[in-house]
């Protein structure tokens, strides 16, 4: 397996930790039969609540974009030095997203959602030229 797959696997292990966290702190907002019913009717969450469900979706968008840039550079076999340290510096990044969103650090949060951006725009970018 690539680095670069491994940080992919990683990452899908990380999302799963983030909504673990997001949900115990949702269910101390609005109690656990909310989180296991139906949610037919969105409640009122509590600032750090919101700001973790957010940090989550985004996390599910920056993997999307994640998978997709692994997959070309694993299949057009052009797996470098330099895919691989982008591969790890977004995994860093995302790491420290999740915590920057959820206390609100403005505008780190922003900075290290770049970082991570760009490491995938690098990978995608080695693939194509």
């Amino acid at each position: 397996m690539t680095p670069e797959l491994t940080v992919l696997a990683l990452g899908a292990i990380f999302q799963m930790i983030q909504i673990a966290i997001a949900g115990t702190v949702m269910n101390k907002d609005v109690g656990r039969d909310y989180n296991t019913g139906p949610r037919d009717r969105e409640p009122e969450f509590s600032p750090l609540t919101g700001r973790l469900r957010r940090a989550v979706n985004n996390m599910f968008e920056s993997l999307a974009l994640f998978t997709i840039a692994v997959v070309v550079v694993t299949l057009s076999g052009q797996s470098s030095g330099v895919t691989q340290g982008a591969a790890w510096i977004w995994l860093a990044a995302r790491l420290l997203y999740f915590p920057a969103y959820g206390l609100g650090l403005s505008p780190w949060r922003s900075v290290v959602w770049a970082i991570g951006t760009i490491a995938t725009l690098v990978i995608l970018g080695v693939s194509l030229f």
